[in-house]
């Protein structure tokens, strides 16, 4: 397509052949495709009445626009608006056969919103797209395409790498969103730029087998950090974000509270990547204060013992007691310094061992819940015997 890509491919030569895409048949008179994946677009929304009708139409015109090499279906979801939100759904899925609508009875949240959506969704690809349109609906066409060209698991649409732009985001949500991107992508070791961002293409038997656990914003963080775990091949391309006035006024009337809160969060998700770097960094600095002071303390005691007679015991505890009457916090941060730090890098080690074993049960439990579905598919595809065959059998016995 002649846009850079970001790529981490970590899945094995087996798992990628297995996600090749899938050959296309051409009709014989060079026509429409006669096997076209179907892509499911999905769309959360919460109290988006005054804009959704014509963001919607944006969306599905967009869709359409791949109607010779893709089917899809647009599952909105209407995450318990106090608006008109779920009457502006409800009137445009009945009047579209390819739109699914979803409602909540309350607010549950992004991450609890998007896997309503991915339970609902029918696709081969599954698209999370926003409702305000932040991002352009061409996206959408250039995540199929992606998506499907490479094989990937995930593609994510990144504003912050190379070629992505970001306009119209006040100044302060910018760097606070992208040091909370730089943070989770440095804590989970990831060449991803765009962590946190919601508009991204997944294949759907991988999106449905990650048993996803948040119902807020932190669920973007999560698909990623257990999709790398499974040694996903995720691709990132480059797009362009970028705010309205309406969205700009919006965001501001929601206050800095919002921004705290959310950076806090992502803060927090930082911590689930790599919690044994957030234990062992504190505890190796803090036991390097521990040997300064321990050291200087140490130096004066031996520098005194000339100055003072007895036996050895004697000589030693007089030295100490003039060392540690000279200079008494040496010795009592030094020594709080030490105990910290045996602990922090203790409970970091443990931490990590500990997510090892999540690790490595979260893959199991997720291949075998794989082999699980394709034993269902298997036994789905096969058909229950004739009532002719069934008397057949019944005369054998």
């Amino acid at each position: 397509m002649g846009e850079p890509l970001t790529v981490r491919a970590g899945a094995p030569a087996e798992l990628l052949a297995a996600s090749a895409p899938t050959e296309v048949t051409v009709a014989e008179d060079g026509g429409a495709l006669r096997d076209r994946p179907l892509i499911s677009i999905v769309v959360p929304a919460f109290n988006e009445a005054g804009h959704l009708q014509a963001s919607l139409t944006a969306i599905k015109e967009a869709a359409d626009s791949l109607a010779d090499r893709f089917q899809y279906e647009l599952v909105v979801v209407d995450d318990g608006s106090s608006d008109q939100t779920g009457e502006v759904i409800r009137q445009f899925a009945d009047s579209h056969d390819d739109v699914v609508a979803r409602f909540h009875p309350h607010n549950f949240g992004l991450g609890q919103a998007l896997k309503t959506g991915f339970g609902a969704s029918r696709g081969q690809y599954i698209i999370a797209y926003d409702a305000d349109l932040s991002y352009d609906p061409s996206h959408i066409c250039r995540l199929a395409e992606t998506i499907h060209a490479s094989g990937a698991d995930v593609v994510i649409a990144s504003p912050y790498m190379t070629g992505g732009t970001v306009v119209g985001v006040p100044r302060l949500r910018r760097v606070l969103s992208q040091t909370a991107n730089r943070l989770l992508r440095r804590m989970s070791n990831s060449h991803v730029s765009t962590v946190t961002g919601l508009v991204r293409a997944y294949r759907a038997s991988l999106i449905q087998s990650l048993s996803l656990k948040s119902v807020d914003n932190q669920i973007n963080a999560e698909i990623l950090y257990k999709a790398e775990m499974l040694r996903s091949f995720i691709v990132e391309i480059p797009a362009d974000l970028h705010w309205t006035r309406d969205e700009v006024d919006t965001n501001r009337r929601r206050g800095n509270m919002s921004i705290i809160r959310t950076t806090l969060d992502f803060a927090f998700s930082g911590f689930i990547f790599r919690p044994f770097l957030l234990f062992v960094v504190p505890g190796v600095i803090l036991m390097f204060l521990a040997l300064y002071a321990l050291g200087w303390a140490g130096y004066h005691v031996i520098r005194l013992i000339p100055r003072h007679t007895g036996s050895l015991d004697e000589i030693f505890s007089d030295a100490f007691g003039e060392a540690f009457a000279r200079s008494p916090h040496s010795f009592v941060v030094g020594g709080l310094a030490a105990i910290f730090a045996v602990q922090l890098i203790s409970v970091g080690i443990i931490s990590a061992q500990s997510k090892r074993y999540f690790e490595d049960a979260y893959h199991l439990a997720t291949a075998n819940l794989r082999r699980l579905q394709e034993l269902a598919d298997s036994i789905s595809d096969l058909k229950p015997p004739s009532a002719a065959e069934v008397e057949r059998l019944s005369r054998l016995d």
